[in-house]
């Protein structure tokens, strides 16, 4: 009985590797194989090494084989989609020179101050990136490098982007797409190429970057003998060009010119983040203008605290995350590790509002209402980028698609929908990033449109929640005490 072609899309994410077997003809993900990375660093520092992220890839795809059961000749393209932004600095062996500089890590905030006033402020940014430099966009890091580290500058043979590295090492091709190299302030979102006058600026060498592809359904090679044998997959199979993982996570929803566009998303994971598909060249300074992966835009923003801020707070009151309660007139600011979007490097935890009656319970659901304050503020501007007036009847009934690992949990999704008003959509895959690599993966193999692919892919287990009434006190609440601490908060 012949069998039918299957598909990898990989999600390299900041903790882990998952690697998704996916039915190139149905959408079906018939099994998830996984393998941890480890990230290192404090006071600010978040650091991997990226042979870990390629051993995990490793893994990951082999754990994804024995769970399927899928014969290897069944295997016919691989797309990785990996964590935005992370320096990755290879020497002429291409070995790493350093562990990995990952886009969390906060130590770069001076050189984005620095970088921003030297091209002449965040319009002149913004009119040529889309965005405007943060500590954790990968021009801000060279320069932290360049620095701090300038022998590991100067050994530098190729600048790579944690995506970049893995599709090197599978296909033997350096190369890059126009939504990961978007958030690099290398790339200009204007004329869709590198900028040169950007590279001086940083003082880097153009040639140290990969070339970048076209986008869509790109095929930049295949499948080495070398990394065929360490995968355990056939050699000369598609390699795709492969995306950030907001893009692959936009890609796997069907949102983009074949699919939905100007809808939006919130992603509650490692980190809060917020995007939606236009057609619409997104330069607002409060926002990451990145490309998609299909020619569309996606206009974004991400805060740094959300999931792991609330359980840590969770851990310190020894409560299950489950167990909070709305906060009363607590007041818990959870910016553990400084902020990205209000961009407050620096920040830590604010907590005000406390009362003899407060109770844990409370405290807890404090840090959930803080955290999804600040997320759906920067919603806003989301949209606003989009052309949509967030106050407006068609933009604010527009379902919120809300995915990640918070969209598992209860208070999670109840906290988004009092705070927000809007109705939730929750989509039943809850691999998207994966799920859009592997749709870029076998739009290389069979040319399709991977955005139309991933929306004909669609399949059953959606929630859709109506939405109820807006709790504004607590919206007000929230926000005014951001607001008034924001110029204490800079830290």
């Amino acid at each position: 009985m012949p069998v039918e072609p299957v598909v990898i899309g990989v999600d390299s994410s900041t903790q882990s590797a998952k690697a998704a077997f996916v039915d190139v003809a149905t959408g079906r993900m018939l099994a998830v194989g996984r393998a941890p990375h480890q990230v290192t660093g404090e006071a600010g520092a978040r650091e991997s090494d990226p042979e870990v992220w390629w051993r995990a890839l490793r893994e990951a795809v082999a754990n994804g084989l024995k769970e399927s059961g899928v014969p290897t000749s069944a295997v016919v393209g691989i797309a990785v989609a990996g964590q935005q932004h992370g320096l990755v600095v290879l020497d002429r062996a291409g070995i790493p020179v350093r562990p990995a500089l990952l886009w969390n890590d906060t130590r770069s905030a001076p050189q984005a101050a620095a970088l921003t006033e030297a091209l002449g402020g965040p319009d002149a940014w913004t009119a040529r990136t889309g965005s405007v430099p943060v500590a954790a966009m990968t021009a801000a890091k060279w320069q932290w490098l360049r620095e701090h580290e300038p022998w590991a500058a100067k050994a530098a043979a190729a600048v790579r982007l944690p995506h970049d590295f893995l599709t090197e090492r599978l296909a033997g091709i350096a190369a890059t797409d126009p939504g990961d190299a978007s958030g690099t302030c290398w790339y200009s979102t204007a004329t869709g190429a590198y900028d040169p006058q950007l590279l001086d600026l940083t003082g880097l060498d153009g040639d140290l970057l990969p070339p970048v592809a076209a986008t869509g359904a790109v095929r930049i090679g295949s499948l080495t003998a070398t990394a065929a044998a360490d995968l355990g997959l056939p050699a000369g199979i598609a390699v795709a060009a492969g995306t950030g993982d907001n893009m692959a996570a936009a890609v796997g929803l069907g949102l983009g010119g074949a699919g939905l566009l100007d809808h939006p998303v919130l992603s509650l994971g490692t980190s809060g983040t917020v995007f939606a598909a236009s057609r619409t060249r997104p330069a607002s300074p409060a926002l990451a203008g990145f490309a998609a992966a299909d020619g569309t835009f996606l206009p974004l923003a991400c805060t740094l605290n959300c999931t792991l801020a609330v359980d840590k707070v969770a851990a310190l009151l020894g409560l299950g995350r489950d167990a909070a309660e709305a906060g009363g007139e607590v007041v818990l600011l959870p910016y553990l590790d400084g902020e990205r979007t209000p961009d407050l490097p620096g920040a830590s935890g604010l907590l005000t509002g406390l009362r003899h009656t407060t109770t844990r319970q409370q405290l807890l659901g404090a840090a959930y209402e803080g955290a999804v304050v600040t997320v759906l503020r920067a919603l806003d501007e989301v949209l606003r980028a989009c052309g949509l007036d967030p106050a407006d009847a068609d933009a604010a009934t527009r379902p919120l698609r809300l995915v990640g690992g918070g969209a598992k949990g209860r208070h999670w999704v109840e906290t988004v929908r009092r705070l927000s008003g809007r109705p939730l959509l929750i989509p039943g895959s809850g691999e998207l990033v994966a799920l859009g690599a592997a749709a870029l993966a076998a739009g290389a193999t069979t040319g399709e449109d991977p955005v139309a692919l991933a929306g004909g892919w669609q399949g059953e287990g959606a929630v859709e929640l109506p939405p109820v009434e807006r709790d504004m006190e607590t919206w007000e609440r929230v926000s005014g005490v951001l607001e008034r601490a924001a110029p204490t908060l800079l830290g």
